[in-house]
């Protein structure tokens, strides 16, 4: 009786769901988080810690004074990935703002600063 009751609660243990992931939370960027690039990127890419609907995400550069940097259009090359193409970066620190919905319909958002060193 006591190997049927131990069966029984491995089982139930072994059945239940792993944890829900809610949100997709920035994992990394290209240009790094906080780093200084010795040239400009041509692309800034966010990958996420799940995948993303990109219809519902946004993707915003600014130069150290406020001013938004026109970027291309939003491209999702992977599920857990976005990318926008960038003009041409004078030397100074620049900020990534970001929105994004998983695709369990959770929204998050933040932002991130990376610098060009000039030459």
């Amino acid at each position: 009786m006591r190997l049927v009751m131990v069966a029984g609660v491995l089982a139930t243990l072994l059945a239940r769901p792993g944890p829900a992931r809610a949100h997709a939370f920035l994992d990394h960027a290209d240009p790094r988080v906080g780093s200084t690039v010795y040239s400009p990127p041509a692309v800034l890419t966010l990958a996420f810690t799940e995948p993303i609907e990109a219809a519902f995400s946004r993707v915003e550069v600014t130069d150290a004074a406020g001013k938004r940097i026109e970027t291309g259009a939003l491209e999702h090359p992977a599920p857990a990935t976005i990318a926008v193409s960038l003009p041409g970066l004078a030397p100074g620190s620049y900020t990534v703002t970001w929105a994004v919905v998983s695709v369990d319909t959770h929204p998050t958002e933040g932002h991130f600063t990376f610098s060009v060193k000039g030459p």
